[in-house]
């Protein structure tokens, strides 16, 4: 049974899905090298749970039991052996992640679930790091995580049913909606989506429209809430572009070459949003 778990990553993501937990009345302990980012964490979270109060979705008192249920440390080591589950969150980098779980796996108890939020990484590849590949799995939570009702649970070679099925469960439990995945690069959403914001990315480098046009026939005649260019920016051109050169490598199929438009921006450190400058100045 779950009852106390380890986010590792106190970004975006790792407080959306430690903020999600804690509100269903979960134990969190966020994780994160440096003590700024964990305090930058929890004031997003305590942030967005008072826009959840000022409409109404909320009470002042759930407000402050799913603060309560959080906590914070920079000690990894100290924390990670009484969870029941750990969920990564850290970077993109392959490396990076390889390197959290084999430490995890050394200091954890045989009984110990681990996730990962990767978007596109192969979870057999990190789980073989593991004596435990039994017991990994993928959890692909979407941003914002408190609204975003999705997740992606993706199964490694070696994921046990029981694993899965104890994954499933977590995810009902906190009013998500889980589809299961098999472990092929990309997984649904992101060999769905970042094709499509690659060729728009390519529309653009051949002067097919302007950014805009491209966004509005996406938004008006495929009824998609935001243009791919704009989805683009808000991702983080740096994340679109490691997606896709995940699916290139993972597939040696050139339908997925990154756009040498996309390199050349991420090259300049036109990242989206995050920078202030990508397909749309903010």
């Amino acid at each position: 049974m779950i009852q106390s778990i380890v986010v590792i990553g106190a970004g975006t993501m790792g407080n959306g899905i430690s903020h999600v937990f804690a509100q269903y009345g979960y134990k969190v302990t966020i994780v994160d090298i440096a003590q700024s980012s964990l305090d930058k964490g929890l004031t997003n979270i305590t942030n967005n749970l008072s826009r959840q109060v000022k409409k109404g979705t909320l009470t002042e008192d759930q407000m402050s039991a799913t603060l309560a249920n959080i906590s914070l440390s920079t000690d990894l080591a100290s924390v990670a052996p009484k969870a029941n589950l750990i969920i990564e969150a850290a970077s993109e980098d392959i490396n990076v992640k390889k390197k959290i779980f084999t430490q995890l796996d050394a200091i954890c108890p045989d009984t110990t679930i681990f996730a990962t939020n990767t978007s596109s990484i192969s979870i057999t590849d990190l789980a073989a790091v593991t004596k435990r590949a039994d017991k990994f799995i993928g959890m692909h939570f979407f941003n914002p995580v408190p609204v975003m009702k999705l997740v992606e649970l993706i199964r490694g070679i070696a994921t046990s049913n029981e694993t899965h099925d104890v994954i499933h469960s977590l995810s009902l439990a906190i009013e998500k909606v889980p589809v299961s995945v098999q472990d092929y690069p990309g997984f649904i959403s992101n060999r769905v989506l970042m094709p499509m914001i690659n060729e728009a990315i390519y529309c653009l480098m051949e002067g097919v429209a302007s950014a805009e046009d491209i966004d509005t026939v996406m938004k008006l005649g495929m009824a998609h809430p935001m243009g791919p260019l704009t989805l683009a920016d808000f991702i983080g051109l740096d994340v679109c572009l490691a997606i896709m050169e995940v699916l290139h490598n993972g597939y040696s199929d050139s339908k997925y070459r990154p756009c040498p438009l996309l390199r050349k921006m991420v090259a300049a450190g036109y990242m989206g949003r995050k920078s202030g400058k990508g397909f749309f100045t903010y």
